[in-house]
């Protein structure tokens, strides 16, 4: 049985592998050169190990980090939604619309009191409330919102444990 979070679809990693993950998900502009000096390999087995990790799907994109503050989204809320119902249709026409909102960073379908947890980025409480008013309640099959605005960030990453 794989170790818990591994699945039989994909070998274990080593140390070398898990060593090579955490260090680019801390800074993933490292060159191959800084990466091998920080694990302790020379650059060619660095770098044959890393496109392995992307090739076996351990490694899926690179991305910048942006300060939401300095791009004027420094409102974050939380938006429960609960819909008319769980029909695939109904999921599917929800989904569709939700992925055109610019303001939905994130969306999840969940289990539980509601149907699915969105994630909004705006500049303040008047440009989620025009949001929320013009857009949100009208997705196809919306039956309920229930917002909850975010104070403070007390953790936010998206670093996984390897």
């Amino acid at each position: 049985m794989p170790p818990s979070g591994e699945s039989a679809a994909y070998p274990s990693l080593d140390a070398l592998d898990r060593a090579i993950l955490r260090e680019l998900q801390r800074d993933g502009r490292l060159t191959n050169v800084d990466l091998a000096r920080r694990i302790g390999l020379s650059p060619s087995p660095c770098l044959r190990r890393v496109k392995a990790l992307e090739e076996r799907g351990y490694i899926t994109g690179y991305a910048a980090v942006l300060d939401p503050v300095r791009l004027g989204r420094s409102l974050q809320v939380v938006v429960m939604v609960s819909l008319i119902d769980q029909r695939q249709e109904t999921l599917g026409a929800f989904e569709a619309a939700v992925a055109e909102l610019d303001d939905v960073v994130g969306a999840a379908l969940i289990a539980g009191d509601a149907d699915y947890l969105l994630t909004v980025r705006v500049r303040d409480l008047d440009s989620y409330h025009r949001l929320f008013t013009e857009r949100l309640g009208e997705l196809p099959g919306v039956v309920s919102l229930r917002s909850l605005v975010t104070m403070k960030a007390v953790k936010d990453t998206r670093s996984l444990p390897v």
